[in-house]
């Protein structure tokens, strides 16, 4: 593929105005749906994205090129994400408000990096040590509206599946990255096994399954852009790009435009305490970027 900043800038800008609008827009499906239907529904969506993308790529010759073994482990990271990892995560927006789930999923990026020790067998840095400092205070500051002192969170539960949120995430592309496959196959079999592991299970716990037009369409919503559409308009940015780093910086500006939408489409008062919390956050995630521009 011929490279093109100006088409990569566009794809990027484009990625990072929908993540940015995703947070708001579970939010608002919760209140219709919940954790389960609205995973369900969105994830059938998502494999409906894939599908029409695989088909349009033309890349449903490469199914015939893995092995059964690939195949099992792609089907088990279905059951990661999206199953599991989604499942959690909604959960956590059921018991927080949306500026304090929203900043503490986005440390996903730093859990990745600790993570890789045990896994890759990467070495911590002291920018790494830091790094972690200042996301998880910034952490602390979120989920205690800014009162240290008392302690006192929204929900400690849900700042625990939060952050477990993150260590899932970081687990299905930490384990990805062993597989070496088409990044579009690979979540196409992914979601190809997982949505109907979502459904078992909504059966086998004889789970309630509705229909309500606005949880619908916010599942609609969030299947084709959050979990769909948007991973793809990213994986072009990146393919175009002639320095991936200029477009990886892009992401920064997600979190907090996420929380203009919060407070206008979700009706949330956004506390001071959440944006000194998420400037602690990125300023942690960008001492993470500094070691690797080191590292180069």
């Amino acid at each position: 593929m011929e490279k093109n900043q100006s088409k990569a800038y566009l794809f990027a800008i484009s990625a990072v105005l929908l993540w940015s609008t995703v947070a708001s827009a579970f939010k608002l499906t919760l209140a219709h749906f919940d954790a389960l239907e609205l995973l369900l529904y969105a994830s059938f969506f998502s494999l409906c994205v894939f599908f029409t993308a695989m088909v349009y790529q033309k890349k449903f010759y490469t199914l015939l090129t893995y092995s059964k073994k690939i195949y099992l482990q792609l089907a088990l990271l279905g059951l990661i994400n999206p199953f599991i990892y989604y499942l959690i995560l909604f959960r956590a927006y059921e018991l927080l408000p949306a500026q304090e789930a929203q900043p503490i999923n986005y440390t996903w990026a730093l859990t990745l990096t600790y993570l890789s020790v045990f896994i890759l067998k990467q070495k911590l840095s002291l920018y790494d040590f830091l790094a972690g400092l200042m996301c998880y205070c910034g952490v602390l500051v979120i989920s205690t509206h800014g009162d240290l002192w008392n302690f006192s969170f929204t929900s400690i539960t849900g700042v625990f599946l939060a952050l477990f949120s993150t260590v899932l995430w970081s687990l299905y592309w930490l384990y990805n990255t062993k597989l070496h496959v088409d990044p579009l196959v690979g979540l196409f079999i992914n979601f190809l096994f997982g949505v109907p592991a979502i459904l078992l299970y909504a059966l086998l716990t004889s789970h309630p399954l509705t229909f309500n037009l606005y949880g619908f369409l916010g599942s609609l919503y969030i299947g084709v852009f959050e979990m769909g559409i948007t991973f793809i308009l990213w994986l072009q940015a990146m393919k175009l790009s002639t320095n991936t780093a200029k477009i990886a910086n892009l992401i920064f500006i997600s979190p907090f435009l996420s929380l203009f939408f919060i407070a206008f489409f979700v009706g949330e008062t956004i506390l001071f305490s959440t944006f000194i919390g998420l400037i602690f956050i990125i300023m942690g995630l960008l001492i993470q970027q500094k070691k690797k521009v080191i590292r180069q």
